[in-house]
């Protein structure tokens, strides 16, 4: 059974039976947020797969998307990053490179929205495996690679680097190799993964190119902005979000404040979209 799972509290949630979605596919507009996901009668999600939306010609529309267990989900994350993808129209006749791609949600916005050509990179092989199944599903040509980070595609060069990396702050600096905290848990300060993307992704640019990157504010988007200026990019917060804690950070709410990366109290978060050019 297909359910609409309404007002995500946050990339990290659980998901509860709202409303019962009845095939053909219906349009849904940005502001209902909906995540979608395969549940049993009783609401409990099933470890095989799932449904999420994305965005084509303006508007959510629902696409299957295969999510083996471990993978990560469409998420109100991805959901802004499409929105900043869809909206500047940063995708149009461009080389694209998704990484870290999941179910590949971002990598298929991207070919939806023009580009050129789509490579997509994930360490994960579940999420290799569902990333390559969803494109050639929805008939999307795109290269997939199982690596780390910007290793598969060493040497190569983009115009349009895409990244949605785990950034949630981790109670060790180790980061894990197995099971779904590997698609949120990011070492102590949770920019194990940004400090990586923002030092190693310039060297593959394009003159012109431009890197899309998606986080918490809870992570630091000043200490974002300057990596990317030692590496030679001006970068500029383009959008941003709050959102509801959703059960991992209100799970972790005393460790973040004990960091002070959080106000005592705070079950918020914001959601930042950050873009980076070349410096003229």
């Amino acid at each position: 059974m297909l359910a609409v799972v309404d007002n995500e509290e946050d990339s990290h949630t659980r998901a509860t039976t709202n409303d019962w979605l009845p095939l053909p596919q219906r349009s849904i507009q940005h502001e209902d947020r909906c995540h979608l996901r395969f549940e049993d009668s009783r609401g409990r999600c099933r470890r095989g797969g799932g449904v999420s939306p994305t965005w084509v010609a303006g508007r959510h529309r629902i696409v299957f998307l295969v999510r083996p267990p471990g993978v990560y989900p469409v998420a109100s994350d991805t959901s802004l990053m499409i929105d900043v993808l869809r909206q500047g129209s940063y995708a149009a006749g461009r080389r694209v490179l998704d990484l870290g791609t999941g179910t590949g949600a971002l990598a298929l916005a991207a070919a939806r929205c023009g580009a050129a050509s789509v490579t997509a990179v994930d360490l994960s092989l579940r999420s290799v495996a569902a990333a390559w199944l969803n494109t050639r599903l929805h008939r999307v040509a795109c290269r997939v690679h199982r690596g780390d980070l910007l290793g598969p595609v060493a040497g190569e060069r983009f115009d349009l680097i895409l990244a949605n990396p785990p950034y949630v702050p981790a109670a060790t600096g180790v980061l894990p190799r197995h099971r779904m905290n590997r698609c949120w848990d990011a070492g102590l300060d949770g920019r194990m993964l940004l400090d990586r993307i923002c030092a190693e992704g310039p060297a593959l640019l394009s003159p012109e190119g431009m890197m899309l990157l998606v986080h918490s504010a809870v992570c630091d988007e000043d200490i974002t902005r300057k990596r990317l200026a030692d590496a030679g990019l001006q970068a500029e917060v383009l959008t941003r979000r709050t959102e509801s804690f959703g059960p991992v950070m209100r799970a972790r709410s005393a460790m973040l404040e004990a960091r002070g990366l959080v106000e005592p109290g705070q079950r918020e978060e914001q959601l930042v979209v950050i873009g980076a050019r070349r410096v003229p």
